[in-house]
């Protein structure tokens, strides 16, 4: 069976979006491939006309401090992350949920911006991004058809380098406004790319945390995440970021337990303030393949708690 007819490989964004725009639709984008080539084999994913690989395309590969922001591509391999110094200073969160998805092979290829695109709401890389406050630069469509066509013919005929004079159209958005509902994402199919992801730089007394719990069987599956950020100023949590996944049916910031937590100190009272709003406020769901509801909700305390306590006592140290 042929799940794909062309297949293009560009090795930059430009590229890529000319490719995106004037390749044979229906244009499926693929990187690590880990989820999608599986769904193409299993039926779960209708048959496309173009496979468009963008594991060499340099600007989603990039890891870098750029001015007061730490960019994460949305290409770059989850085990990549793991490994980065840069990385386990100002995104420890996202160091633990990466190293968490599926298997060493999978986290070998499967990438950042993956984990993102499918929109689920307990994916562990997409609830330590949300709890980062990160924001999501998103490549949409530039120029007009004529230039692309163009473009695209100079490409076939070995013209090289793309035309000058084209530029990417790029955007920033809040990393909370990518989702629609369960599998459903705002970045547009066959219009938009995921470029990457720009996370504030942790400073003093700001660190952040990311613990599951999850079946241990097989590539386990979590039954339930947790990410916090938080940020200290003497034994006060000034400020404070918490993301549980699956809370609702896009990932989920648990504002009123955060609005419990804001300029209190961690005491046994403020806690027990702080779970019940998370409990009232999320809406757990019953799944046949990971937990119940209700298995949810008598778990999520403890990990709610050891998530504050990881959190709170790097922030101290720092």
């Amino acid at each position: 069976m042929t799940l794909w007819q062309n297949y293009l490989r560009p090795k930059t964004l430009a590229e890529a979006m000319i490719a995106l725009s004037s390749a044979p639709a229906p244009v499926a984008p693929i990187a690590g491939g880990t989820d999608l080539l599986v769904d193409l084999e299993q039926g779960r994913h209708a048959p496309v006309q173009t496979l468009l690989d963008l594991s060499d395309v340099d600007e989603l590969l990039r890891l870098e401090i750029r001015q007061d922001e730490f960019f994460i591509g949305a290409g770059v391999p989850v085990n990549r992350i793991v490994l980065d110094p840069l990385a386990r200073q100002h995104a420890q969160a996202l160091v633990e949920a990466c190293n968490l998805i599926g298997g060493p092979q999978v986290r070998n290829v499967a990438t950042l911006g993956g984990n993102v695109a499918h929109a689920l709401p307990a994916a562990d890389g997409t609830i330590a991004l949300l709890a980062l406050d990160v924001e999501a630069e998103i490549a949409g469509p530039f120029a007009s058809a004529a230039v692309l066509r163009g473009a695209s013919r100079a490409k076939r005929a070995g013209g090289g380098e793309s035309p000058a004079g084209i530029s990417i159209n790029s955007r920033r958005v809040p990393f909370k406004d990518l989702f629609l509902g369960p599998g459903k994402s705002a970045v547009k199919h066959g219009e938009e790319l995921l470029v990457g992801f720009y996370a504030h730089l942790i400073t003093a007394g700001q660190a952040s945390c990311f613990q599951r719990i999850m079946r241990p069987q097989g590539v386990a599956l979590p039954i339930i995440n947790v990410a916090m950020w938080l940020k200290l100023e003497g034994d006060t949590i000034r400020d404070i970021r918490i993301a549980v996944g699956p809370g609702a049916g896009i990932p989920f910031r648990a504002a009123s337990a955060e609005k419990a937590l804001r300029g209190q100190a961690f005491t046994p009272a403020a806690y027990e303030r702080a779970v019940e709003a998370l409990l009232a406020e999320t809406q757990f769901r019953s799944s046949a393949r990971r937990a119940s509801a209700d298995y949810r909700r008598h778990l999520v305390e403890a990990l709610f708690k050891d998530t504050l306590e990881a959190a709170w006592e790097r922030a101290s140290k720092l």
